[in-house]
Formats: C-alpha cells, structure tokens, sequence
C-alpha cells in the first residue's frame, strides 16, 4: 500500500510542477489550481505513506519519481532540452530509484 502512496504523490508532485510551469505565464483559476492542487494531494500522499515505508527511502522514491517525471514533461511538451547528458542523469535518477524501492 505504501508503494502506491508514494507513486500517486510523485504524480500528484508531476500534476503540480505542471501547474507550476502553466501557472508561471498565465495566472488563472484553472492553473492555480493544478499547482497548488497537485503539490498539496502529493504532500498528503506522500504523509500517508510514511506508515508503511520508511521516512528516508518514501521520501527519496518519490522526490526521484518526481523529479523524473517533471524533467520527461518538460522535455515532451515544454522544450526543454533533450541532451545525452540530460538524459544519462535522467536515466541515473531511474536506476537509484529502482533500487531503493528493490532493497526496501
């Protein structure tokens, strides 16, 4: 159960960060609340599911799942740049995710 907590907070986290990116050039109800919406849903998942994983290992999934997720968006759907070295560190960030969630 924890696991999926900790996975519907990093898309909520995902939700956020785009409402973050929307809400940066057009200030509106809709965006605002994508923003706070998302950040606040991924902050109550991710409180819930401190009672079945470990504080530092849910914590660092889902800031990894998070963070992956926002730089993929970014990169299809915003411009950002799509490098090797970009990618490469996207892909290091998957790999130590994968193993803390294999190791808990």
């Amino acid at each position: 159960m924890g696991w999926i907590f900790v996975t519907s907070a990093a898309i909520s986290e995902i939700i956020g960060v785009i409402g973050l990116k929307l809400f940066s050039t057009k200030k509106n109800l809709r965006t605002g609340s994508l923003f706070l919406g998302g950040f606040g849903l991924s902050f109550f998942l991710l409180y819930q599911a401190f009672a079945y994983l470990h504080l530092s290992t849910a914590y660092a999934v889902w800031i990894g799942m998070g963070t992956a997720g926002a730089v993929i968006i970014n990169m299809i759907f915003f411009g950002e740049s799509k490098s090797g070295a970009r990618i490469f560190s996207l892909i290091l960030i998957v790999v130590g995710v994968t193993g803390l969630k294999l190791v808990s």
